[in-house]
């Protein structure tokens, strides 16, 4: 008979990978865990809207995290929130977790899906102004800044090529950079310096955003000459970096150089029994429905793992004591 505390598959993360996970996993009877560091949701709660979800017109980060989450309960999964991870064991047939409040989990499998978070400028309103017209979503949120004029910040391919795709929307794009020069490959670089759409303000940087409800305008400081000046605009669009939330992962699994968990096919790590999905792993787009695919493909596989280990465990042999 196994403890109450052990489970055939724990989900560290509760974003919409991870709740996709307890989805699939407990729909295929599997009893699952989910274990999230905040509020079940992940990043996906902080966007206002979504609009490019399919089959969804229009919907809240929040409420497509909560119906998420109540899809899951239904199914059978239990999910822990506001958790803490002191301690991980994933090697072994039986990984365990044990949790800052003393709690401890073993699992027969283990999909990490602890997510990931956009470099921010750590500038004076920044996070007031998170979904009220700051974005680091090009693709999640461009088309609500149609006909309006917007600041970019960054100077990599990221920043330049999104500044280049949102010009599809905006009327007119402001590319801020603290450097006088470009980190981007050279076609990114001519391609944005070619649109008739881009400006540029180089060696400076956003010191503070302020408005009223939305975002009304940046103060932006010249490097240089230590001027700053008050510069209005729609929106904002913010793409310095991600850093994905696997420092408590390290030594456990094998991460790239930028801390990225290394996945194959079937988004298996290099420990047998412990996946990866979402945008903690080496990848090139995070949106909310690659991250559901993810979900969705760690769940399957893992799935497949436990009930591959249970039909060995009940067709070993049991050795019988001999006859006296």
């Amino acid at each position: 008979m196994l403890p109450d505390n052990h489970y055939d598959a724990i989900v560290i993360g509760g974003g919409p990978a991870g709740l996709t996970a307890g989805i699939y996993l407990s729909r295929a009877r599997v009893k699952t865990l989910i274990l999230s560091e905040g509020t079940p949701g992940g990043q996906m709660i902080l966007t206002h809207e979504i609009a490019n979800y399919p089959g969804v017109e229009k919907i809240s980060g929040y409420q497509l995290a909560n119906i998420m989450k109540n899809q899951a309960k239904s199914f059978g999964c239990d999910i822990r929130s506001n958790v803490s991870i002191k301690e991980m064991q994933l090697e072994g047939e039986v990984k365990e977790v044990k949790l800052s409040d003393g709690k401890t989990y073993t699992a027969d499998a283990v999909i990490l899906a602890p997510g990931g978070r956009s470099r921010t400028l750590n500038a004076t309103g920044e996070t007031s102004y998170k979904g009220k017209g700051i974005s680091y979503c090009a693709t999640c949120d461009g088309d609500f800044f149609t006909g309006k004029e917007i600041v970019v910040v960054g100077g990599g391919n990221s920043a330049l090529e999104e500044a280049v795709s949102l010009t599809k929307y905006a009327t007119k794009v402001t590319i801020v950079h603290q450097f006088d020069h470009f980190q981007a490959f050279e076609y990114a670089v001519e391609e944005a310096k070619a649109n008739p759409k881009i400006q540029f303000m180089l060696e400076s940087v956003i010191t503070e955003f302020y408005g009223n409800e939305n975002l009304g305008g940046v103060v932006i400081q010249n490097l240089r000459t230590n001027e700053s000046v008050r510069f209005q605009t729609d929106g904002v669009f913010i793409f310095i970096g991600y850093t994905p939330n696997t420092e408590f992962l390290k030594g456990v699994v094998e991460l790239n150089k930028w801390g990225e968990i290394v996945v194959n096919a079937d988004l298996n790590t290099s420990l047998p029994g412990v996946y990866a999905a979402g945008d903690c792993i080496a990848k090139k787009f995070r949106q909310v429905t690659t991250a559901v695919a993810d979900g969705t493909v760690a769940a399957l596989a893992a799935s497949n793992f436990v009930h591959q280990l249970k039909s060995k465990k009940i067709h070993e042999p049991v050795n019988e004591l001999p006859c006296p």
